[in-house]
């Protein structure tokens, strides 16, 4: 049976819990918007190391050989684990997933190139030929891009 004293400390360790939950969870809701520099994510070791070379990605409305044949646009929603990281290796390393994944389906179709690929978060198109946003939070980066696989002559 519950005596008043086993009542007591539940209701403690029930405020408690809910004063934790209620006062840290902002902190560490935090959505920080960081601007990646596409080149300098595009030169990063792991970047040169996993990206085949086979498919050449075209950020914004950066010029490209004319299209051949247009296999449809993607979407590449990535995230990466931000604890322990900076934000900026977390974001990189989500922005290289976004990319592998779209290698990945250009191969799939046969196309050789990704062009007009512009951030697409939570359906917000913002489009440059240098920087990307990338959403970086307490546990969690991540970047959301768009872009049209086509097979571009001359390559």
């Amino acid at each position: 049976m519950f005596t008043t004293g086993k009542i007591a400390r539940a209701a403690a360790v029930i405020a408690a819990v809910m004063f934790c939950a209620t006062s840290v969870s902002p902190a560490m809701a935090s959505d920080d918007v960081i601007q990646m520099i596409i080149s300098d994510a595009l030169a990063s070791p792991d970047a040169q190391a996993k990206l085949d070379g086979t498919v050449k990605f075209y950020f914004g409305q950066t010029p490209h050989p004319a299209v051949q044949h247009n296999y449809g646009e993607g979407v590449s929603n990535k995230k990466a684990n931000s604890f322990g990281k900076s934000n900026m290796q977390a974001c990189n390393r989500a922005f290289l997933s976004a990319l592998l994944q779209f290698q990945a389906r250009a191969h799939d179709f046969g196309a050789n190139a990704v062009i007009n690929i512009h951030s697409f978060f939570k359906k917000e198109e913002a489009s440059s030929e240098t920087q990307l946003p990338c959403h970086s939070g307490f546990l969690m980066a991540g970047v959301t891009l768009k872009g049209e696989f086509v097979r571009l002559s001359g390559r």
